[in-house]
């Protein structure tokens, strides 16, 4: 293949990947929850529903139902190890729908969030953000990579803006919520929602334009292991 047609063949395939990956999420049922200020959403859809209906790719998934809070972290550490050499597990909650995980690398900072099906022990990259937000771990740190580009970050909101962000989001939307502390991932941060001061929820916004993707796929908070 010339150098002229492989210039223009290079991000056309990663192009491809990421509207792609936009597509079978629709098609499954799982579109983008809500946008940012002044963005418009693709519209709210029950994401648990379509995810244990087929949605789950991921380890160990014959090991059977998950027992508690450190059976999912456990799950969820096989997984780091097989995802990158010293990545770990911080925080660790428990929903209706499923278990919720955070991989940690090895400066502590936050690399991605998976989820573990509590029915089959499966665990995967969490649907949404850390897989179309992600610049490291999601598709948009694939396309990076087809492209031959460096994986650097984009970031130009940060976590104190970031959690303003979002707390403007809730009060349009979500009538007695407030956002938690922003923690930061690969092009992005995940705050907890807060009800009353207690956890109800997540949702992230994206570090470049801040928009906003609620996290309506998890059902209700149960608990949940804070990092060792």
């Amino acid at each position: 293949m010339s150098l002229a047609r492989r210039s223009w063949w290079i991000p056309a395939v990663a192009l491809t990947a990421i509207l792609g990956s936009g597509a079978w999420m629709l098609a499954a049922g799982q579109g983008i929850a809500a946008f940012g200020p002044g963005a418009q959403g693709w519209g709210s859809t029950d994401w648990g529903s379509s995810m244990m209906g087929g949605g789950w790719s991921g380890l160990d998934s014959d090991r059977g139902p998950v027992s508690d809070l450190a059976d999912a972290r456990s799950r969820a550490q096989e997984f780091a190890r097989d995802l990158g050499d010293g990545l770990g597990v911080g925080e660790v909650m428990q929903f209706d729908n499923q278990y919720y995980a955070e991989i940690t690398a090895p400066d502590g900072d936050l690399a991605t969030e998976v989820l573990v099906d509590p029915f089959s022990g499966a665990v995967a990259i969490e649907y949404g953000p850390a897989r179309m937000w992600n610049n490291r771990y999601g598709m948009m740190g694939a396309a990076s990579g087809m492209m031959g580009a460096a994986g650097g970050s984009t970031e130009r909101i940060d976590a104190a803006e970031a959690q303003r962000i979002a707390d403007r989001w809730l009060v349009d939307r979500q009538s007695g919520l407030t956002a938690d502390t922003a923690e930061a991932l690969p092009g992005y941060y995940t705050l907890h929602t807060l009800r009353d001061g207690e956890i109800d929820g997540m949702l992230s916004v994206n570090a470049a334009t801040g928009d906003v993707w609620y996290h309506s796929w998890h059902g209700e908070f149960v608990d949940m292991s804070e990092a060792p």
